[in-house]
């Protein structure tokens, strides 16, 4: 039913309206914290900035090797997150898990594009290229390879430049 609605719905606006949406926080909680409820995202960052750490996903090294398919070290790791992530989708949904204040966790469908195929070629290419993706950057960073943050200016300039060009592109 709720497809049906939704099919519906984006055939009454046009293609640039309907791709806005899919950008939009479903899950976004309606409630209004203080500042020190943030300090909780700050702890798992660095617990998780430590786990990258030692894990060494953030070794230029460890993803070379991935890319040249030298060592099964980050498929290890990239594969056990894919299972630790359908598993924690299926418990939600199995269970009706809701957030921690109580609000429902919703997931909604995602069409397949063409673009995701060009987006992911162009991401795995800067991976390869820079020994880093988005969540280990702050993480390199934070070691002291702060050669990193021209790479993380990058990203931030090339999201700022896909934001300003993407009703202008095939997708």
């Amino acid at each position: 039913m709720e497809n049906s609605i939704t099919r519906s719905t984006a055939m009454n606006h046009t293609d640039s309206e309907v791709r806005r949406q899919d950008t939009m926080c479903v899950n976004e909680s309606q409630l209004q914290h203080r500042w020190y409820h943030n300090i909780k995202y700050l702890v798992v960052g660095v617990l998780f900035g430590i786990v990258f750490v030692k894990a060494e996903i953030i070794s230029w090294f460890r993803i070379q090797e991935m890319f040249r398919f030298q060592s099964f070290h980050m498929y290890g790791i990239i594969g056990s997150a894919v299972i630790v992530g359908m598993l924690s989708v299926w418990l939600i949904r199995k269970f009706n898990i809701r957030t921690i204040y109580g609000e429902p966790i919703t997931f909604t469908p995602k069409t397949f594009n063409k673009g995701q195929i060009y987006g992911g070629l162009l991401f795995g290419l800067g991976w390869g290229l820079t020994g880093a993706c988005p969540g280990p950057l702050f993480v390199q960073i934070g070691t002291g390879a702060t050669v990193v943050a021209v790479v993380l200016l990058s990203a931030i300039a090339g999201t700022w430049l896909y934001g300003k060009l993407r009703d202008n592109l095939p997708h």
